[in-house]
């Protein structure tokens, strides 16, 4: 089974592999229920999902609806203002069918505008403290991508409580000097706080190219099984680090098999190695706007706006 550490601050021994629900964003139902099973199997206990990840918290909701108990449930809204956030939040406790979240994570908070917006008065921030006093929420993160966000969420950290932090963690970025600085410095600072740590793009292998294969993930994810083995076990050797799976859900097997191992190692060596041999790059920044199709694969679309979908009246199985 997967190893269990506390997340942070919370009171709940998460799994350290985390379920990316992204990658049930563009499945059929039954495919989607398949995954869960299977990670439920695995003793995956921890769900991240979010309001712009597709069909993502629809294909939750079947799953959900008996076993709202055995699982840390997290999503995400990337409105900044207090209006947004707090209807966006709504709408994600309608489509999941569950009257509370573990956690909700302000999505990609980078852009200086973006954070003033989200902790000026009335703002996101605001929103989301009265949702957790109301019961909506329970836990309130931040997420990020790009080279920065490891220093901005040191700031946001300065600037409110949060109770967890998500950003990219592989080699690749680990090998550009500056981040490896922050990262480094946000470690210790959560580690400091018992701020929880989770991260992302672990098996990122480098940005698309022109070809024409489906697309179900952000970035090129890696597929050779030992290479995974070898970049998960390089993410895991962080204390108290936890890793969500991508959102290509063709790879879970692979990170799940190599969490199990016993060898959660970093292996500088091996790892350039596999730079060199599957031309890994570091992966930085996603397009705002992503979603995923089962169709099409990956696309890019403008998020919904007005969207206020009421909360269901049913009490939480929590």
């Amino acid at each position: 089974m997967i190893e269990q550490l506390p997340f942070g601050n919370t009171g709940h021994r998460s799994s350290r592999i985390v379920l990316g629900a992204a990658a049930l964003g563009g499945m059929r139902q039954d495919r989607a229920d398949q995954l869960i099973s299977e990670a439920v199997a695995a003793g995956v206990n921890h769900i991240d999902t979010a309001a712009s990840y597709g069909e993502s918290e629809l294909r939750l909701a079947p799953w959900l609806a008996t076993n709202r108990e055995s699982v840390f449930l997290a999503s995400k809204t990337g409105e900044r203002s207090g209006d947004g956030a707090r209807a966006q939040l709504e709408a994600s406790l309608t489509r999941l069918g569950v009257d509370q979240l573990d956690l909700i994570q302000l999505h990609n908070l980078v852009e200086e505008d973006e954070w003033h917006t989200a902790f000026s008065p009335g703002g996101a921030v605001d929103a989301l403290i009265a949702a957790r006093a109301e019961g909506l929420v329970r836990f309130i993160g931040v997420t990020g991508h790009g080279l920065r966000i490891a220093s901005m969420h040191r700031r946001s950290l300065n600037e409110f409580e949060f109770d967890s932090v998500l950003l990219p963690l592989n080699h690749s970025l680990w090998s550009i000097d500056q981040y490896r600085a922050d990262f480094e410095e946000l470690h210790a600072m959560c580690t400091d706080r018992s701020v929880a740590m989770l991260t992302i793009k672990s098996i990122a292998r480098r940005r698309w190219d022109e070809t024409t294969q489906p697309r179900f993930s952000w970035y090129e994810p890696l597929s050779d099984p030992d290479a995974i083995s070898r970049a998960v076990g390089f993410v895991l050797s962080f204390p108290g680090v936890f890793l969500a799976t991508s959102s290509d859900g063709r790879q879970f097997q692979h990170i799940v098999a190599a969490a199990q191992s016993a060898d959660l190692t970093r292996d500088d060596d091996a790892l350039k190695a596999d730079e060199a041999a599957f031309a890994i790059s570091a992966v930085v920044g996603r397009h705002r706007g992503a979603q995923l199709s089962a169709s099409k694969g990956l696309r890019f679309i403008e998020p919904v706006p007005g969207l206020k979908n009421r909360r269901p009246a049913a009490d939480s199985s929590m």
